[in-house]
């Protein structure tokens, strides 16, 4: 792994360098970064490729998951060229199941049990993935929803970098609007309809710290074997 300096910090490649320079050059480490999106706009692909990139960065990473118990997680990586198997047996990347549905008091209580349990990776894993937030927040206050994101975001001031999924019907956008005020970058997905096919869309809406200039649009579908294949806007367009 390459030393963090003062002026200078890593960054988290996708592992694409054409993704990487609609998203600024990179994540900067140490970011807290909101990836929103409606069900099936790409959110846990775009997570699973930014874990490879992270990965084959020398970045060591970890995984909470409502979405896929590790076996199906690395099933569905490998089937889209993100093999990551090798990593997860060399102690690299761990993955942490999380209960999909919950009650209000078991997501209160797993909000704080996941601020403890990161302050035990803290120093071990460098970059973190929490995907979905989604079961959480729909059972608790939007206060205590804001509290746990500027409890995480004190990791990220200590170099954690935490990459978080939210659906896209889980907040009012006034709510979404101080989230994304709170993070250092956000990725907004969607699904759009172009020459009769539907396509995936991530907007990169801002990227604290990038090293280029953000804001740029990404159409892509995904393909069994290739991942994530990016589709040039003029012929999306055409």
């Amino acid at each position: 792994m390459s030393t963090l300096t003062a002026d200078k910090r890593r960054v988290i490649s996708t592992g694409s360098v054409e993704i990487d320079k609609k998203m600024g050059g990179g994540i900067p480490e140490g970011s807290l970064i909101l990836i929103e999106g409606q069900s099936n706009a790409g959110k846990s692909v775009v997570t699973q490729q930014l874990t490879h990139g992270a990965l084959n960065g020398g970045f060591r990473c970890a995984m909470y998951t409502t979405e896929n118990t590790p076996r199906s997680l690395f099933r569905q990586m490998t089937s889209l060229s993100l093999d990551v198997t090798d990593f997860f047996l060399l102690g690299a990347l761990n993955v942490y199941p999380v209960p999909a549905a919950m009650s209000e008091e078991q997501a209160t209580l797993a909000f704080d049990r996941m601020l403890q349990h990161l302050g035990r990776l803290h120093g071990r894993y460098d970059v973190i993935f929490i995907d979905s937030l989604t079961s959480f927040v729909s059972q608790v206050p939007q206060a205590a929803t804001l509290r746990f994101l500027t409890s995480v975001k004190e990791y990220c001031d200590q170099n954690m970098t935490i990459f978080f999924t939210l659906h896209s019907h889980a907040f009012e956008e006034a709510m979404f609007m101080r989230m994304r005020s709170l993070c250092d970058a956000h990725l907004r997905l969607r699904v759009e309809e172009m020459r009769d096919q539907l396509m995936k869309v991530l907007e990169v809406a801002k990227v604290r710290g990038a090293e280029k200039s953000t804001g740029n649009i990404i159409s892509f579908d995904v393909e069994p074997g290739l991942g994530m294949r990016i589709i040039p806007v003029s012929t999306a367009k055409a």
